[in-house]
């Protein structure tokens, strides 16, 4: 068997020797199928072994890489000729050979720079970012890209897309504050100062305050009209740079047309046109919102048109505005007032609140809310105690309520302060005659004489507190006391029918005219008109002599040259007494009425008493209501003097 196998080795080594080039059938078989792979799937290399395909792809890789390092380094000799097109080209075949190459990418983009193709250049820096996100240095280069192609579209006007550049570097670069600006500047020049002025204040609360930017915000403020707003920026910029030029500058500006507006306010006061008035010192308010003086000037208007409750917000603000500047803080440093200036301010604030408590107090009077005019008096007190005016009203409120005692104290209070006031001796003899009634209906008759005793002497032309006292009298009794009241009470009011029965009582035997024409009616009257003159020549005298001191005085020093002493005050100038809850002509009033109820109700009484022999019932028949009040004349009912209550009381 051996044999045969040699014989065919030994015919193989004899084709060689014939057939130098003859392959073996092994090879062309194998040469065969590679050929028929080809014709099928191209020059894939996917059926062929794994030996041969590792030694292909490193040959491609290294040629890959090589065509890419020679791609680049054709475009650095571009780029060092300034062949910057030819240089995209070639770092373009370099990043398409080599995509994940960070360096290619910014190489490009430098090239992209100097073509000044802003956008594209910010494309490849994109790309070199998503390779290195770490690589700050490609962040802010990439910011740098886009505020240059926001530089450039602002130039050209194109604003919008400017501002989405410089808002595209502020995010990449937000502690860059001159892409903020760029963004700030582009906003202003669209329109959009809301957007700006929430940009400077994000600043502000997040940064370090400068008086730059408080500046920067003012001249926001005042283009949206916001003048308030823009004062306090200026005083906060002024405050921490007290040399700041910018700031004074528009500072100055506020105030003069802050001057202008008090101006022409006071012009519309001064002619009576309150409404106008009030709205130009607003103006001026606007620009200068801590000015006291402004302050006090619209607490006056406010009082004027009886809005109360606004004037003592202003007045009180006012006061305390010119406290601070008192104290020489830094603020009214700023303002250019003295201390002397807010002091008068203060003066003429308090004042005007004293006057606007009472006269809201007045108003509370008037509708009948006495408690609500007690409170504010008291507030009115607190401020200025020496005013007898203050003390009169709060007396007319409690006497309002019934509190007889407090009423006396403060009217007791009032002539202390002015002791020959006749308008206070007028209403403590009313209520001295309203607590001897309360006595009388308690049976205290000797107090109740007393009580009629001191309304008298305050008021000795009254017939009734001598008629009150002379039944006080015969209760006592009293019999000298009582005829010379009754005979003053008739001297005084001859048709008073009431005191007739007690004076024939008193003088028994004797007719009325006996009785006033006796020697003792001559004395009583002679000396009823003796107590009557003294008391009008002392009350004259008074009010010749101290005409104006029972009145808050309002003006200031005339050699005064303060900005207090301006135009507002020429507005409100001269001596303003605070109001009266009762007036004195209401006083007087209200004595006629009631004596003329008195002669209505004797007339009515003797029309109607029962005949002396009557044989019918002894009770009345109730007569209606209608010819009641058309038999007085009046819708008032019959008067009763127990059920007396003062002045501007009715009887119920």
């Amino acid at each position: 068997m051996a044999v045969p196998a040699l014989k065919m080795d030994q015919q193989v080594d004899d084709d060689r020797d014939f057939f130098p080039t003859a392959v073996s059938d092994k090879v062309l078989v194998e040469a065969r199928r590679k050929q028929a792979i080809c014709r099928l799937f191209g020059s894939s290399s996917i059926f062929l072994s794994s030996e041969c395909r590792r030694g292909d792809r490193s040959d491609l890789i290294n040629v890959i890489t090589n065509k890419a390092i020679e791609h680049y380094e054709n475009g650095e000799e571009a780029m060092a000729e300034s062949q910057f097109s030819k240089a995209v080209t070639c770092f373009a075949k370099a990043i398409n050979l080599q995509p994940k190459q960070t360096q290619l990418y910014v190489s490009q983009a430098e090239a992209y720079l100097q073509l000044c193709d802003f956008q594209s250049a910010a494309v490849s820096y994109r790309h070199a970012c998503l390779l290195e996100p770490q690589a700050k240095t490609l962040h802010t280069r990439l910011a740098f890209i886009y505020y240059l192609q926001g530089q450039c579209l602002y130039d050209k006007g194109m604003f919008l897309d400017a501002l989405e550049s410089f808002a595209k570097a502020a995010e990449l670069k937000p502690s860059c504050r001159s892409y903020h600006m760029r963004s700030l500047a582009c906003l202003t020049a669209l329109g959009r100062y809301t957007d700006c002025l929430r940009l400077v204040s994000n600043w502000l609360e997040a940064d370090s305050q400068t008086a730059d930017l408080f500046t920067l915000r003012a001249r926001l403020h005042k283009q949206l009209n916001q003048v308030k707003m823009c004062y306090h920026d200026l005083r906060s910029a002024l405050a921490l740079s007290p040399s700041c030029p910018e700031a004074g500058a528009l500072l100055d500006q506020l105030e003069e047309a802050s001057e202008r507006a008090r101006q022409q306010a006071v012009s519309r006061a001064l002619a009576g046109e309150l409404t106008e008035a009030l709205t130009k010192i607003n103006m001026a308010l606007e620009h200068c919102p801590e000015t006291g003086q402004h302050y006090l000037f619209r607490g006056i208007l406010y009082r004027r048109l009886k809005d109360f409750t606004a004037a003592i917000e202003d007045l009180v603000l006012a006061v305390e505005l010119s406290e601070a500047g008192d104290e020489g803080d830094q603020g009214s440093e700023l303002s250019g007032h003295t201390q002397e200036d807010w002091r008068a301010v203060q003066e003429e604030a308090q004042v005007q609140l004293v006057l606007t408590y009472n006269d809201f107090a007045v108003q509370c009077f008037s509708r009948s809310f006495y408690k609500e005019a007690v409170m504010l008096l008291n507030k009115a007190i607190e401020e200025q105690k020496e005013e007898s005016g203050l003390y009169i009203n709060r007396g007319d409120c409690f006497f309002k309520q019934d509190e007889w005692e407090f009423a006396l104290a403060d009217y007791q209070q009032a002539e202390e302060i002015t002791p020959d006031d006749q308008f206070i001796w007028i209403r403590l003899a009313v209520i001295h005659n309203t607590l001897g009634t309360n006595f009388y209906q308690d049976r205290k008759y000797q107090e109740a004489a007393d009580k009629f005793s001191e309304a008298i002497n305050y008021n000795p032309g009254v017939s009734r507190y001598y008629e009150n006292r002379a039944k006080a009298h015969s209760k006592l009794p009293n019999v000298e006391g009582a005829k010379q009241d009754a005979i003053s009470t008739l001297v005084l009011d001859p048709t008073n029918d009431q005191v007739v029965p007690l004076l024939l009582s008193l003088f028994p035997g004797c007719s009325v005219s006996e009785v006033l024409s006796s020697e003792t009616a001559r004395t009583v009257k002679a000396q009823l008109m003796d107590s009557i003159q003294a008391c009008k020549q002392s009350a004259s005298s008074v009010l010749r002599m101290c005409s104006g001191l029972d009145k808050i005085t309002l003006s200031h020093d005339a050699d005064s040259q303060s900005d207090c002493q301006s135009s507002e005050d020429q507005f409100d100038q001269g001596a303003e007494p605070p109001k009266a809850c009762v007036a004195p002509q209401d006083v007087y009033q209200q004595i006629v009425s009631i004596s003329q109820q008195v002669k209505r109700a004797v007339r009515l009484a003797l029309e109607w008493r029962q005949p002396l022999q009557y044989d019918g019932p002894h009770l009345a028949p109730a007569r209606p209501v209608e010819q009641e009040q058309s038999a007085l004349g009046s819708k008032n009912r019959p008067y009763h003097w127990r059920k007396f209550g003062g002045f501007g009381v009715n009887s119920k």
